[in-house]
């Protein structure tokens, strides 16, 4: 996610935001690397908002180059179906089960129309983890919307608290297909067990590509030849100065700037 190549790729747009958010820790615990700082924020965050207790282990290295980046297209898309969610996430050793219980993450937060396209929040409460997602997806009445840019995605609009609420096309596939329907209908009617599933899937996740000993010390090839290699922290100004290169200037501009004024307004209106 440091290198174009991923953290710029259309399906995580959005995420510099977070990245950013979490530059100021980096910048007081420079020995942490990147991959262990935004994976072990995650796991606090889901604590925080209420829920489960994800186990983690640190120990990654961040790449020092992107020669090891997978191409685009293998990352969700929200206008897709179920064939789409299977073939995504059975290449990565997750099954129907798994899928369902993973997608329960979209109770948290929102869509942002300048980001992924769609536009809205899944659930009432975006700051609390719950199981109201798929309780939501079962008992309401979803129609497709158009939005102007163009994205069909689907909407609930309450007329009593005007509150309109959103689903992705494959959040409403999961209640068409019979075998991700199944744990949808588990999770809605059992908080426990939902809780219970998305702690270890989300560690699974969490884990992908990642060798331990029986330690649980970090084998890969990265960490065997550098240690726990860390990347520095992202340049903070809005902009690195002109650079030049034979007869051309060059402005090497960082992300960390204008997004970290913008991090500012929205905690402003928190």
């Amino acid at each position: 996610m440091r290198y174009e190549a991923e953290g710029g790729d259309p399906a995580n747009a959005g995420l510099q935001h977070a990245r950013v958010f979490l530059e100021p820790v980096k910048a007081a615990h420079p020995w942490i690397t990147y991959a262990d700082l935004w994976t072990l924020a995650g796991v606090v965050a889901i604590a925080e908002m209420g829920g489960p207790t994800i186990p983690w282990k640190g120990g990654r290295t961040d790449y020092v180059d992107d020669s090891k980046l997978p191409p685009r297209g293998r990352l969700p898309d929200g206008a897709k179906g179920a064939d789409h969610l299977r073939w995504i996430f059975y290449r990565m050793g997750f099954n129907d089960q798994e899928i369902v219980a993973l997608s329960g993450a979209h109770n948290l937060g929102r869509c942002h129309s300048d980001r992924s396209g769609f536009e809205g929040a899944w659930v009432n409460n975006p700051t609390r983890f719950s199981n109201q997602y798929y309780r939501l997806l079962l008992s309401l009445q979803w129609r497709k919307k158009k939005l102007p840019n163009g994205i069909e995605q689907f909407v609930n609009f309450d007329e009593d608290t005007e509150t309109e609420l959103m689903m992705l096309p494959t959040d409403i596939a999961l209640t068409q297909d019979p075998s991700f329907c199944e744990w949808v209908e588990l999770y809605a009617r059992d908080k426990d067990r939902f809780f219970e599933d998305f702690a270890k899937v989300f560690e699974k996740l969490v884990e992908l590509g990642i060798k331990r000993d029986g330690e649980g010390k970090v084998t890969n090839t990265d960490n065997e030849k550098g240690g726990y290699h860390s990347a520095p922290k992202k340049n903070g100004t809005p902009g690195s100065p002109a650079k030049t290169s034979g007869d051309k200037t060059v402005v090497v501009v960082s992300e960390a700037g204008p997004l970290s004024e913008e991090t500012k307004k929205f905690k402003a209106r928190l």
